[in-house]
């Protein structure tokens, strides 16, 4: 054998082994999480720091709690289900279809009223509020109020105080709570009903007035893996509990669970 090719021999021999014994690099996985609408703004800066620490892509379809738990239910392809009711999240786990070990209250979050930005001093809802005076003849947006979660408590805050009455024809419908939003923001509705965090999301809203806490059931969002989940979406579960994700979504208007 010439020089050159036991050179070459040696060579290939030692990078075959370094290959041998080289630490094996985690594969990058995807995690398909499908999540509240109100959680659209800080899942999405919660995931770009999770992607970052460990490579792995976190995909997120949003949209009103109702729909997505009848999508996981239909079987979609889920890894991990962030609800903004403890409601579907049972209708889930009843069902056999997110591992009950894996659940979690991740998050809370308070109901406000809400106006485009400029459009009047704030109040206090009372019994004696006349809400329907202040839309004067517009539309008051709110989420699904029999099936989307925002719009189920914002409904019982209303009949709490008296005022759903007055104000029930006047209801404008959104599919998510973010579309209630929207319809403020545009200004196709004077007012809105959406989470503190959603008027956080959004500066041509303001908030005109904010619901005590018992005048509707307390505001809670699970987190839980599906039955068919991996590593990665565990990891991520596991990372939205941990203190970075936590200063996002306290940033953001959320409010942590025993706050």
């Amino acid at each position: 054998m010439s020089p050159c090719r036991a050179c070459r021999s040696i060579v290939a021999a030692l990078v075959a082994l370094a290959a041998l014994t080289a630490p094996a690099r985690a594969v990058a996985e995807e995690v398909l999480v499908f999540a509240a609408a109100s959680l659209e703004t800080a899942l999405e800066l919660a995931a770009e720091e999770f992607e970052a620490d460990t490579g792995h892509e976190v995909t997120a379809s949003y949209a009103g709690s109702s729909v997505l738990a009848r999508q996981i239910q239909a079987g979609a392809p889920a890894d991990l289900f962030l609800s903004a009711n403890q409601e579907w999240m049972d209708v889930l786990e009843a069902a056999g279809l997110v591992a009950a070990e894996t659940r979690v209250d991740l998050l809370g979050n308070s109901l406000v009223l809400i106006g485009r930005s400029g459009g009047g001093a704030p109040v206090v809802i009372s019994p004696g509020f006349d809400l329907a005076e202040r839309l004067e003849g517009g539309a008051l947006a709110m989420a699904l109020v029999d099936a989307v979660p925002a719009g189920i408590y914002g409904k019982a805050a209303l009949r709490k105080f008296g005022l759903w009455e007055q104000v029930a024809g006047s209801v404008a419908q959104a599919v998510n709570v973010r579309a209630a939003l929207a319809l403020v923001s545009s200004g196709a509705a004077p007012l809105g009903i959406v989470y503190a965090s959603d008027a956080m999301a959004d500066d041509r809203v303001q908030v005109i007035a904010r619901f005590p806490g018992d005048s509707h059931a307390p505001i809670v969002y699970p987190a839980a893996a599906t039955v068919t989940a991996d590593d990665a979406a565990l990891d991520f579960l596991s990372f939205l509990q941990g203190d970075a994700a936590r200063r996002i979504f306290v940033e953001q208007g959320f409010t942590l669970p025993g706050e």
